[in-house]
């Protein structure tokens, strides 16, 4: 600091420019050097540089606390937008996986879904060919009894015709007899 007053000592050596004799109270520059370093002294005296660099250290070192604080903070944040990240990547897995899951389950309902059809259409079909079948067995018995009952009309006008009723008796007999022999 004592190096610093006599620094600005030097700096105000433009004031010897002035006129008259430099060390006399009459000459305003000698005045307003005293008073310069007068107050240099008082400074110096009250420790104000100390106080003033102390007071620069508390802020330096606050501000180092902060910077601290500050890098903490950011990898703090670093640190949870990281498991944001990782938790929504695990979401998105898991999301994709429901999906997945979901379209295989869909898949095999749809296939057991053709399945049945499938089965329930060759039941209604093997239903409707023996409903035909039947159907063509019931018209192969009528035309077959039909054709018994015009056989037997037949046969009994022509016997009516041809026979005495002694052996239209026999005839008819035999004739139910080779009809319930045939049917049977």
């Amino acid at each position: 600091m004592k190096r610093l007053s006599v620094l600005f000592a030097l700096i105000a050596s433009p004031a010897l420019a002035a006129s008259g004799p430099f060390f006399s109270l009459r000459n305003t520059d000698f005045i307003v050097l005293l008073a310069f370093l007068l107050f240099i002294g008082i400074l110096v005296y009250y420790r104000v540089p100390q106080i003033v660099g102390g007071l620069l250290d508390k802020r330096a070192e606050g501000i180092r606390n902060d910077l601290a604080e500050a890098r903490r903070l950011r990898e703090e944040a670093q640190e949870i937008y990281a498991s944001y990240e990782r938790r929504q990547r695990e979401v998105k897995g898991l999301a994709d996986q429901i999906v997945a899951n979901a379209k295989r389950e869909a898949t095999l309902e749809a296939e057991k879904a053709k399945a049945a059809l499938k089965l329930s259409i060759e039941r209604r079909l093997k239903a409707a060919e023996d409903q035909i079948a039947s159907a063509e067995g019931d018209a192969v018995r009528a035309v077959r009894d039909r054709a018994v009952q015009t056989a037997i009309s037949a046969a009994t006008e022509i016997l009516g015709k041809q026979a005495s009723a002694a052996d239209r008796s026999a005839g008819i007999d035999k004739a139910i007899e080779d009809v319930a022999n045939r049917l049977n």
